[in-house]
């Protein structure tokens, strides 16, 4: 029986227990909440110069770890090992951003007769992130920095399964000189601590990423309160391939194989113009039957282990026995593995087509021309990110302007810049994160009239 004020970090690709870590109760919460509002208090009352020179020493601190990071990484989540540095780096590289921005949070001067108008953004207070396990750092990072940057305090839950390297990039804020109790966090179970975060009156905002059922509930309880959040959710996104597209960019199978295919972003449902289908079919045929599937610490993999053993049965319950598939190959024994799979006979209507399987599983299906391809691409609840690929610009931006989707690519498979805006539509989501803007999702716009009429 699981112990509710334990949680056990496996190590996917052993299956062998890393560490067992405290789980937040409610009171526990509570009690972290109380500090970080006395915490926010004098981390606001700093000059925006002052905020920012120490998110850079924190930069600095996370920039000497990054191997200590990506190691936990690639142990917690099963991550291979140039995954995992590259998301230590995004951390570092974000927090050096967001630290720019502290400076350049500047409001407006509205002109008004009798006077002057001028807004001001001002800080929530505390916020709380609630963080996924399909990449612990790099998100905990998306909802965190840019709070801090903008005068916040923070308060993070990162997922049950991979609490290490947010509880180390606690201790590394630390260690930089941020201020006691200004990030916090706190590991626990979504029912507990997840829910008694988002229910805290003093937690000004939610930013939570996850699932879209979930998602539903945490829009729902901040809904009672008014408070805001952002939310990033599922995804089910399209990888459009044209005749005239290049076929081996195109068909890269690590658009939806990276991380094993627990990315929101993956392009999970290929779509190909009629004319080259049979070519498609073999390119990925043998582009699977490459793709290394191994240890995530060795050098040479390029695919590791699913999360855990319940993601794993969900992920074989998309793909019945016989089903006319093209497949790679995994290890056996111990680890949570699946091999690289690709559906070629799925129906556009069927459970694999439109649900989020988030695992190293894609469906292959044709399409006839541009308004076909479309309506592929948007028969789904989501619209999170996709690619397109042709060589005519003219069909590009057609296309491009008809997909319902918040981030698209075109002849690329790249969805996330910290510098350019992430978010959704439909149920992927609400808000956006990253990007310019995003320390002002962080702040209220204060209003303020300034009369230069003299008294009457």
């Amino acid at each position: 029986m699981t112990d509710p004020h334990e949680l056990q970090v496996v190590d996917p690709a052993t299956e062998e227990t890393l560490a067992t870590v405290s789980a937040a109760s409610a009171a526990d919460v509570a009690a972290a909440v109380a500090r970080a509002v006395s915490a926010q208090r004098a981390w606001a009352a700093l000059a925006p110069a002052d905020r920012a020179r120490l998110l850079r020493r924190f930069a600095d601190t996370v920039d000497a770890h990054t191997e200590e990071l990506a190691l936990l990484e690639v142990r917690e989540a099963g991550h291979t090992l140039g995954n995992a540095r590259w998301e230590a780096g995004n951390a570092r590289d974000l927090l050096l951003y967001a630290a720019g921005g502290a400076e350049r949070l500047t409001g407006s001067q509205i002109p008004a007769p009798g006077g002057w108008n001028v807004t001001f953004h001002e800080p929530l207070g505390v916020v709380g992130v609630i963080a996924p396990w399909n990449f612990p750092m790099p998100i905990a990072a998306w909802g965190s920095f840019p709070a801090l940057a903008a005068g916040n305090a923070v308060v993070l839950k990162p997922a049950e399964t991979t609490p290490l390297t947010a509880l180390r990039l606690a201790e590394l804020a630390l260690e930089g000189g941020l201020p006691e109790h200004l990030f916090q966090v706190l590991p626990g179970h979504g029912h507990t601590a997840g829910r008694a975060l988002v229910d805290h009156p003093d937690i000004a905002k939610i930013v939570f990423t996850g699932s879209t059922r979930t998602g539903h509930e945490v829009a729902e309880r901040c809904a009672r309160l008014l408070k805001p959040v952002t939310l990033e959710l599922g995804g089910k996104s399209p990888n459009i391939v044209f005749a005239d597209a290049d076929l081996k960019s195109a068909l890269d199978p690590f658009s939806f194989l990276d991380n094993a295919g627990q990315d929101c972003c993956a392009r999970t449902r290929v779509l190909v113009q009629r004319e080259v289908y049979d070519e498609a079919r073999a390119f990925l045929a043998d582009a699977l039957a490459a793709v290394v599937v191994g240890d995530p610490a060795d050098e040479k993999t390029q695919m590791g282990p699913l999360i855990s053993r319940t993601q794993l049965d969900r992920v074989r319950s998309y793909v019945p026995d016989g089903a006319p598939a093209l497949r790679g190959t995994a290890p056996d024994g111990p680890g949570f593995w699946f091999p690289p799979t690709v559906l070629t006979d799925a129906a556009p209507d069927s459970p694999a087509a439109r649900e989020e399987i988030f695992g190293p599983v894609a469906v292959l299906l044709p399409f006839d021309d541009e308004q076909d391809a479309i309506r592929l691409a948007n028969d789904t609840p989501y619209g999170l990110s996709g690619s397109i690929w042709t060589r005519d610009l003219g069909r590009a931006l057609r296309v491009s302007g008809a997909v319902r989707a918040g981030n698209l690519s075109v002849n690329s498979h790249s969805s996330v810049r910290y510098w350019t805006p992430f978010g959704g539509f439909k149920q992927s989501g609400l808000g956006r994160e990253l990007g310019p803007d995003a320390l002002t999702a962080f702040t209220e716009t204060k209003n303020v009239f300034l009369s230069t009429e003299g008294p009457a």
